[in-house]
């Protein structure tokens, strides 16, 4: 932005005050000047919150207009409420959607410190921001269209996606219907899987709370390589035996890698 001094014989036209958008962040302008047929911009400063009008701040936009005319950033400083003692909630908004853009509401595996640190962010801020992505991403995928069917293999696949990145092993439960619909979702264990410390009890007992008629294990490799163990095999044939004495059905034990799945039902018997 550029300042003009004009002389005091030149007739400039000076317009009113209003808001831009300068390098992703709110501005208001005092004023702007033509002169020569060419605009100048005034004294400018980043604005908060209070300085906007009413109909302009985001939860009075959100309450007369609805939530689908608020920016990234505006919706973001109605999760967040306030900013911090240097920085006004939409200025701080702002610059985390600028930095790292829809990302950082995607990625669960992202570190909570290191943003912390690289944004200058409060942690509770982080946790806060991190927690509104979650929480919408579980909201989708339990009901976009419906309930998910799961068909095949490749099904489980997409359907979970987020646990492909992931740095430690998870043990997830996906519980269906008698038309293979996903009826619940539960991680039944993180960390190194094996047939001592996986028990049929916790794997059957969401099942059977939820009325399941048939589930499907899934398990990620951090290593990248999809290839089962012989401890994912054993573990599948205890779950499948346990499974014919309660009448629900092990239909697949999925292992996934960040490119790659295999299916042991399919693959390996």
């Amino acid at each position: 932005m550029s300042k003009i001094n004009p002389s005091s014989n030149t007739n400039i036209p000076i317009k009113s005050p209003y808001v831009e958008i300068h390098n992703g962040d709110l501005v208001f302008i005092e004023n702007e000047i033509e002169y020569n047929n060419k605009s100048a911009l005034g004294r400018a400063y980043p604005l908060k919150i209070r300085d906007l009008p009413n109909k302009d701040k985001p939860r009075e936009k959100l309450l007369d207009s609805g939530v689908k005319s608020l920016s990234l950033a505006e919706l973001l400083s109605v999760v967040l409420m306030t900013g911090t003692k240097k920085e006004d909630v939409l200025s701080m908004s702002s610059r985390v959607i600028k930095e790292y853009g829809k990302s950082i509401f995607a990625n669960p595996t992202l570190d909570l410190q290191k943003i912390s640190v690289e944004l200058d962010l409060p942690l509770t801020k982080v946790c806060q921001i991190i927690a509104c992505g979650e929480l919408g991403k579980r909201l989708f995928d339990k009901n976009v269209n419906g309930l998910k069917t799961i068909r095949t293999a490749d099904d489980v696949y997409e359907y979970t996606r987020d646990m492909h990145n992931l740095s430690k092993e998870h043990l997830r439960g996906l519980y269906l219907d008698t038309h293979n619909k996903v009826i619940h979702d539960e991680v039944i264990s993180i960390g190194t899987i094996n047939s001592s410390i996986v028990h049929a009890r916790e794997v059957f007992r969401p099942a059977i709370e939820y009325g399941a008629a048939a589930l499907i294990l899934v398990h990620n490799h951090p290593s990248g390589v999809s290839t089962p163990s012989e401890s994912d095999k054993v573990i599948t044939e205890q779950i499948i035996k346990a499974g014919k004495v309660l009448g629900i059905s092990l239909l697949d034990h999925v292992v996934v890698a960040r490119d790659s799945f295999a299916s042991i039902a399919v693959d390996y018997n």
